[in-house]
C-alpha cells in the first residue's frame, strides 16, 4: 500500500464520539445488570478497549481470536478458532465486539460458537458494516457506521498487519495495494 493513497473516511474525533454514543446505548440497555464483552482479536482490540472505557455499567472483558482472511483482502469463508475465551460465559449476558461485518460469515460463526457456551444472552456490536458484501443474513445489535464496499484500514483494521495503529479509518483503492 502507498501511504499517501490512504483516504480518511472517519477521523479520530468522529470515531471516539461514535464509540461514546454506542457505550451510552449499551449502558442503558444493560442498566442494573452486568455485561461480559468478548472482543474479537486483533482488529477489534482498539474498539473493545475504547468501548470498555466508555461503558457506565459493571462489565468484564475477554478476547477471542479467529481467522478467515489470511494475508489477502478477501475472506476465505473458512473460520478457524485461534484463541478460546479465558472466562466462562455460561449464564452471562455477552456482547461480541467486532471491527467489521463484511460477508457476515465470521460474526455468524462467532454468535453460534458463543451460544454453544450457554450464555444468558448474546448480542453483537460492530464498528463497521459493509452490507453490500453480506452473504449471511445478519446485522449487528449495535453498529458504529455502515460503509460502502471499500477496503478499509486503521483503528485495528489492517492490510498484511500494517495500518492497525492508525487512530482513524481510511480506505484504499485496490490499485494502491502493493505486494
Amino acid at each position: 500500500m502507498v501511504d499517501n493513497a490512504l483516504q480518511v473516511l472517519f477521523d479520530a474525533d468522529r470515531i471516539q464520539h461514535r464509540v461514546f454514543e454506542l457505550a451510552k446505548n449499551i449502558s442503558r440497555d444493560y442498566a442494573g445488570g452486568s455485561l461480559h464483552l468478548v472482543g474479537v482479536l486483533r482488529g477489534a482490540y482498539p474498539f473493545t478497549r475504547d468501548l470498555s472505557k466508555s461503558l457506565l455499567i459493571p462489565h468484564t472483558v475477554d478476547f477471542i481470536s479467529v481467522a478467515s482472511y489470511g494475508d489477502g483482502t478477501e475472506s476465505s469463508g473458512s473460520i478457524q478458532l485461534r484463541r478460546k475465551l479465558v472466562h466462562p460465559v455460561k449464564g452471562r449476558d455477552v456482547l461480541i465486539v467486532d471491527d467489521i461485518i463484511d460477508t457476515g460469515t465470521t460474526l455468524d460463526w462467532l454468535v453460534e460458537h458463543v451460544q454453544s457456551l450457554e450464555p444468558r444472552s448474546v448480542r453483537t456490536c460492530c464498528f463497521l458494516d459493509k452490507p453490500a458484501r453480506r452473504q449471511v443474513p445478519l446485522s449487528a445489535n449495535y453498529l458504529g457506521f455502515p460503509i460502502d464496499d471499500l477496503f478499509v484500514v486503521g483503528y485495528g483494521l489492517d492490510y498484511q498487519e500494517k495500518y492497525r495503529e492508525l487512530p482513524y479509518i481510511s480506505w484504499v483503492s485496490p490499485r494502491t495495494v502493493v505486494t
